[in-house]
């Protein structure tokens, strides 16, 4: 399922994350692509409108799950994976920095029980702190640059519950020389940071998406213990 966007989109998104990054500001250009879509989700290079199908296997294998169980969404997007889990019985609150995404989802979605909320990774409630016993983060990391890299780890990490669950979707490098990007794929040891915060890795499968570009996803599995 490697992503073979239009170059010119490819393009743009790469500017966009430059213009962001030379004002210091990474993730500003996510509600810019939102807004220049005007609805159009074909737009936006990861929007596939359904559940990400890592995470539909995921789910698959590990039903059923307890009633109310609070589930969160970093960087929702369109809202797809937040309705898959609010079917199977999660408490879902969902965010997105982008507040176009966020009115994008509560459009397709009006009857939703998922609670969508603009909010920033690099500022959250701090009621959010080991709120959740479900964390799913999906593509976010790879978006943003190595040098804010472990400050959004330890942001994610610090949203998991005790025995709470944070499953982890990202493309990988095998070095650990920074990457040209977005994206910018994630390293062993950048991995390895989940770990020291207290996450202990259960499962980790690697997905080899195109051979041809040397794409590889990973799916991991932690647990706070």
């Amino acid at each position: 399922m490697f992503e073979q966007q239009p170059q010119n989109l490819q393009l743009h998104v790469q500017q966009l994350a430059q213009e962001a990054l030379q004002k210091a500001q990474p993730s500003t250009w996510f509600d810019v692509l939102y807004a220049e879509a005007q609805g159009d989700a074909t737009q936006i290079p990861w929007a596939k409108l359904s559940p990400h199908p890592y995470l539909q296997e995921w789910l698959a294998h590990h039903q059923p799950f307890a009633l109310g169980q609070k589930a969160l969404i970093i960087g929702c997007g369109l809202g797809d994976d937040a309705e898959a889990l609010a079917k199977l019985g999660f408490e879902v609150t969902a965010f997105d920095i982008s507040p176009t995404a966020i009115a994008w989802c509560q459009q397709r979605f009006p009857d939703s029980s998922v609670n969508y909320i603009v909010a920033d990774l690099f500022a959250l409630p701090a009621q959010w702190h080991l709120a959740f016993d479900f964390v799913f983060e999906c593509r976010n990391i790879q978006a943003l640059p190595l040098n804010v890299r472990s400050l959004v780890i330890s942001s994610i990490a610090s949203l998991v519950a005790p025995d709470g669950t944070l499953l982890l979707i990202n493309r990988v490098r095998d070095t650990e020389v920074e990457p040209s990007g977005p994206p910018w794929p994630l390293s062993e040891e950048e991995l390895k940071l989940f770990e020291s915060l207290g996450l202990r890795q259960v499962e980790k499968i690697v997905y080899q998406e195109s051979e041809q570009f040397n794409v590889e996803q990973v799916r991991i599995e932690y647990q706070r213990t």
